[in-house]
C-alpha cells in the first residue's frame, strides 16, 4: 500500500498571490507569522503579499532573518516570537531556506525540544502550526514536502527531519514571484528539482504516483532550465520551470530522494555550497555510477527529458543521458569544487567523515546501487577530476 500525502489546498498559477485571503478563511486562521529572509523585504518581493493582507485588515508580524542553508540557533528567535505572539498559523514566503526554516520553527513552537530531537530516524506525524507555503524559487520543491533540512552548527551535519508534522497545510505557486530569479539561483534550483524528479524516479521506494509526477516534472524541466537561465523573463518558460519543480517535490516526497541528496548534505554543511548547486555538482557522476543498478529507469528519465529517442535502445538512452547532464553542467556555469574554492587537502582529510554523513542521512539507501563508505569516499575524489 503506498499512502500519498499532499497539502490540503495547492494553488498554481500567475498572479494567484492573492489568494492568500480565501486560503486563510478555508483554514479559519487570522493571525498569521510570516517568515521570509532579508532579499524577499529588501527588494519588494514580499510587498504584494503584505498589501493583500493590509486590505483584508489582516493583522501579521514578518520575521525576516532566516538565513540560508538554515541551522539549529538561526531558527531560535523566530521560535520565541511565534510562542509569544499569539499567532495561529505560518506564512514560509521566499527560496527553500525561509520554507524549511518555518517548518522547523512550527515544530518547536509546538512541541519543544532542540532540532536533533527531531531527525531522521525520528518521525515527526505531529500536528504543529499549520504553514501556508509560498516559493519564490523553482527548486526545493519544500512547499508540497514532508521534509525539511537543517543544519547542526556544532558538528556541521545537515539534518535530515522527516513527518507528516512538516508537510505545509496548503501552498501557493505563483510563477511571477520567480520573474527576478538570479541567473545562478535559477540553474542552481532548477537543477535541485530536476535531482528530485530523477532520484525519486530511479528510487527503491518509487511508486506509481511519485512514478507520474516525476515523469511528467522532468518533461517540464529539462527543456526549459536553459531558457529561463538565459532569459529571466520567459514566462513560458518560468511558468513551467515552477510546476516542474513543485511536481518534483511531490515525487521525492513520496518516494525519497537517494545517493546525489546524500552526498550533497555533507557538501553543504561544510564547505557552505548552496544546495542546489553542490546537487549539480554531483549529479552527473552518481548517476553514471548508480545506470547500472537500474537501466531501464535511467533510459525512462532520458527520453521523458527528451534527450533520448523514443526508440533508442537502453544503453544509447543511458549513454545520451550521462553526456547530457555534464553539458548541462557547462551551460549552466556549475563549477567544480577546485573552481568553487574548496581546498583539496582539507577536503581528502574529511573525506571519511563526509561519506559517514552521507551515509547517516539515509538517502544512499534507496540508491539503485546502494554503495559502501569507500565507494562514497571514491565518488567524492571523482568530483576532482
Amino acid at each position: 500500500m503506498d499512502k500519498i500525502l499532499l497539502p490540503n489546498s495547492l494553488i498554481f498559477g500567475g498572479g494567484t498571490l492573492k489568494e492568500i485571503i480565501n486560503l486563510l478563511d478555508s483554514l479559519g486562521k487570522t493571525k498569521p507569522f510570516i517568515i521570509t529572509d532579508n532579499n524577499m523585504v529588501e527588494l519588494g518581493i514580499i510587498k504584494p503579499l503584505e498589501i493583500y493582507l493590509s486590505e483584508s485588515q489582516i493583522k501579521y508580524e514578518i520575521y525576516k532573518d532566516t538565513i540560508p542553508e538554515p541551522t539549529s540557533e538561526s531558527i531560535l528567535n523566530a521560535v520565541d516570537i511565534l510562542k509569544s505572539g499569539k499567532f495561529d498559523s505560518i506564512i514560509a514566503f521566499g527560496g527553500g531556506s525561509p520554507i524549511d526554516s518555518a517548518k522547523a520553527i512550527s515544530a518547536l513552537a509546538s512541541y519543544g525540544g532542540k532540532m536533533s530531537d527531531y531527525k531522521f530516524p525520528y518521525i515527526f506525524n505531529k500536528q504543529a502550526i499549520p504553514i501556508i507555503a509560498i516559493p519564490t524559487t523553482a527548486g526545493t520543491g519544500s512547499e508540497v514536502t514532508k521534509f525539511t533540512i537543517i543544519t547542526d552548527e556544532k558538528t556541521d551535519e545537515k539534518m535530515l527531519c522527516v513527518g507528516t508534522g512538516f508537510l505545509p497545510a496548503a501552498a501557493i505557486v505563483d510563477y511571477e514571484l520567480s520573474l527576478t530569479v538570479p541567473a545562478r539561483t535559477t540553474a542552481d534550483t532548477g537543477i535541485d528539482a530536476l535531482t528530485h524528479a530523477i532520484e525519486a524516479y530511479v528510487s527503491k521506494k518509487a511508486n506509481f504516483f511519485s512514478d507520474t509526477q516525476a515523469l511528467a516534472a522532468m518533461k517540464l524541466i529539462f527543456p526549459n532550465l536553459r531558457l529561463v537561465f538565459k532569459n529571466g523573463n520567459d514566462k513560458k518558460a518560468r511558468e513551467k520551470v515552477m510546476i516542474g519543480s513543485t511536481l518534483a517535490g511531490m515525487a521525492f516526497s513520496n518516494a525519497s530522494v537517494a545517493l546525489v541528496h546524500g552526498m550533497s548534505r555533507p557538501i553543504g554543511a561544510n564547505y557552505h555550497v548552496p544546495h542546489g548547486l553542490s546537487n549539480a555538482m554531483l549529479l552527473p557522476t552518481i548517476t553514471q555510477f548508480s545506470i547500472s543498478g537500474s537501466p531501464l529507469r535511467y533510459s525512462e528519465c532520458a527520453k521523458a527529458m527528451g534527450i533520448a529517442e523514443a526508440n533508442d535502445s537502453q544503453n544509447l538512452s543511458n549513454q545520451k543521458l550521462i553526456d547530457a547532464l555534464y553539458i548541462l553542467n557547462k551551460d549552466l556555469n556549475v563549477p567544480s569544487l577546485a573552481e568553487y574554492g574548496i581546498n583539496k587537502e582539507d577536503f581528502i582529510g574529511k573525506l571519511d567523515i563526509l561519506s559517514k554523513q552521507a551515509i547517516d542521512s539515509g538517502s544512499p539507501a534507496n540508491n539503485p546501487i546502494v554503495p559502501s563508505h569507500n565507494q562514497i569516499k571514491d565518488l567524492y575524489l571523482k568530483l576532482w577530476s
